[in-house]
């Protein structure tokens, strides 16, 4: 089963045995069992939850009403020398009925590529060394950066067009910099890669996304590269999500301000979902199946919890994205999801 889910009263005076706490959660080094051992003391805990991804608010759910609207009086506003003298702001929250689309909750989260059985997806951990991380990060921030909505962007090659979600092929940068010259060397003779010897990969998109900026779910455009997509993880983790929709749209399914809401929020029953963690340092590839067949998706998360364990997006994450762009029409296997077949 999913995690409980819970909203606010609808008005002040609604009594519930649901509390939502503030200032108070696993970001600011406070753990469930540390704040259940202080309102345990006014009743009976159903458990704590976290109230969202923020980790910085948890809902106490107690058995009794009466506890919570204990707790609530005795707490509310005031230092709790027991959670290291933090101030909490209480208020009644109530429980809502579980939505089809907590499925996120449901699924585990892959350590490695072998357990998210999916053809096509290989994921290398410690490509780089930590010096080599560091000096890449250094490098790119030398140089001059785009600003999106969200994030900051790069482009080598040839520049990605996000209104057309394609490349402009007229339009070379010019050749690959050099310092992905061993980046490159080292993708080309690997050995958990097949057929990547005489791959030229000519487009790099350098992505840098703050703290809880995640990227919509999308399918890069058939038309515009070859088979091959590397994404190569620096500085902060994150997890990755996977989806295959049974209707087959190969367009972006949320493009709207409301993006994150959105896509956190569909309806689940058209779609398989796999969840993957994708370490700093760590090379991810796409072919086959999982490139031209799977959406992938980073959820608009602050905290990610990886199989029971939490883990804050503290840094910044960059990601340097390499792929070789397509000279004629795609001609995959999977035309539901092609836009050379559209």
């Amino acid at each position: 089963m999913g995690l409980p889910r819970f909203g606010r009263a609808k008005n002040d005076g609604e009594l519930s045995s649901n509390l939502y706490v503030a200032n108070c959660g696993p970001a600011v080094g406070l753990c469930n069992d540390e704040i259940a051992s202080v309102f345990c003391k006014f009743g009976e805990l159903k458990g704590v939850y976290a109230a969202d991804e923020s980790g910085t608010r948890v809902i106490v759910s107690f058995v009794e009403e009466g506890s919570a609207h204990a707790a609530l009086k005795a707490l509310d506003g005031r230092p709790c020398p027991q959670l290291g003298g933090r101030s909490l702001h209480i208020r009644y929250s109530v429980l809502q009925p579980t939505p089809q689309d907590q499925a996120s909750d449901l699924v585990p989260v892959s350590l490695t590529a072998s357990d998210l059985s999916i053809p096509g997806i290989y994921l290398v951990h410690d490509f780089l060394s930590a010096k080599e991380e560091e000096e890449l990060l250094q490098t790119v921030d030398c140089r001059p950066w785009n600003s999106l909505s969200k994030r900051r962007v790069q482009h080598y090659g040839y520049e990605f067009c996000y209104d057309t979600r394609n490349v402009n092929t007229r339009h070379c940068l010019g050749e690959l910099p050099s310092f992905v010259s061993p980046i490159l060397e080292r993708i080309s003779s690997c050995p958990t890669f097949n057929n990547v010897k005489n791959i030229v990969l000519d487009q790099l998109t350098v992505n840098e996304y703050p703290p809880g900026v995640g990227l919509s779910p999308h399918i890069d455009t058939h038309s515009a590269f070859e088979d091959l997509i590397f994404s190569l993880s620096l500085s902060g983790p994150c997890i990755m999500e996977f989806r295959r929709y049974e209707n087959g749209d190969w367009h972006p399914r949320v493009a709207s301000s409301a993006a994150a809401k959105q896509e956190s929020h569909e309806d689940d029953s058209n779609f398989i979902r796999r969840v993957i963690y994708l370490p700093p340092r760590s090379l991810l590839l796409l072919s086959g199946e999982a490139r031209y067949a799977w959406h992938h998706y980073i959820p608009h998360h602050k905290i990610d919890t990886v199989n029971g364990r939490i883990i804050r997006r503290a840094s910044r994450r960059v990601s340097f994205t390499f792929r070789k762009v397509r000279a004629g029409l795609c001609k995959c296997e999977f035309p539901q999801y092609c836009d050379s077949k559209k």
